[in-house]
């Protein structure tokens, strides 16, 4: 399920949903790698199993917690298309958007900051107003002011997933320089390192997946970085892909790597490793 909140790229998601319907693209046949993640895994994770669904199947939640999306990847819409190919059908919601939604409401937004009204024509809005969970994956950059807000968020209580890739692997049809291109580099928020957690990247490691432990599951990492921290109450003693840590009253999961947003082989059958991802951020 999709809910918009006061942006112009919550209104493009949800115009080509409308017109082509929820579901991944049906021209694509769900991966069967022999390294997905758990093949387990439950499809949809809240505490409880959607309406008529089982632990095998890939049910769908009609209207699952609340969970910001902030991203430069085509995980909601898809990647090049235009108002023209939504109107003619063409642009179908690429496969990741399913997965996102199966067990929440995905709420795409643009900033982080709340912004003032004018009148009763246009209400102030804060983005984060309401939300519990908040999953940020490769973002073009945060603002300071983003950063202020994010810290605030996660203080008072929030849950937050942040994916930074040292460098993407997946393939993406856009000429360099083309601002729908995903960021190739992650950008470091500058509040990573007030929560104590730093990224590397080794250069040298070789082009293989790699699984990597998140509590009792699995999921395959590709040309990842190492997430190092420097204090505060952390799942991983000593670095690792992926850090889980308490901070304040909410925590942040920051894995240095989006390669199972951007591979559905490496998502595995239907997606088992992204939401095996979202239940370990997430305690659901």
């Amino acid at each position: 399920m999709i809910r918009c909140r006061n942006s112009a790229l919550c209104a493009l998601t949800v115009a080509q949903i409308a017109l082509n319907g929820c579901g991944a693209d049906p021209s694509v046949e769900p991966a069967n790698a022999e390294h997905p993640g758990n093949a387990e895994e439950p499809a949809c994770v809240t505490g409880q199993l959607a309406s008529g669904g089982d632990a095998g199947g890939a049910s769908t939640s009609a209207d699952g917690p609340a969970m910001g999306l902030m991203t430069s990847l085509p995980l909601n819409f898809a990647l090049g298309a235009d108002l023209s190919d939504f109107a003619s059908g063409r642009a179908r919601p690429p496969w990741q958007a399913a997965v996102l939604s199966r067990c929440n409401t995905v709420v795409p937004l643009d900033n982080l900051t709340p912004v003032e009204g004018f009148g009763s024509a246009i209400p102030a809005a804060n983005p984060l107003e309401d939300l519990d969970f908040l999953a940020i994956i490769q973002p073009r950059g945060l603002s300071p002011a983003d950063n202020v807000v994010l810290d605030d968020w996660v203080r008072a209580g929030g849950h937050l997933l942040l994916a930074l890739d040292p460098i993407l692997t997946g393939e993406y049809d856009l000429p360099l320089g083309d601002p729908r291109r995903p960021s190739v580099v992650a950008l470091i928020p500058p509040v990573a390192a007030r929560w104590g957690m730093e990224v590397t990247f080794d250069d040298a490691q070789d082009f293989e997946p790699v699984q990597t432990s998140i509590g009792d599951a699995h999921i395959p990492t590709l040309l990842s970085g190492i997430v190092t921290v420097t204090g505060g109450r952390c799942v991983q003693n000593a670095p690792h892909p992926v850090q889980k840590c308490e901070i304040g009253k909410g925590s942040v999961t920051l894995i240095a790597d989006a390669a199972v947003f951007e591979d559905q082989q490496l998502a595995g059958p239907d997606g088992a490793a992204i939401q095996a991802l979202l239940t370990f951020a997430f305690d659901r």
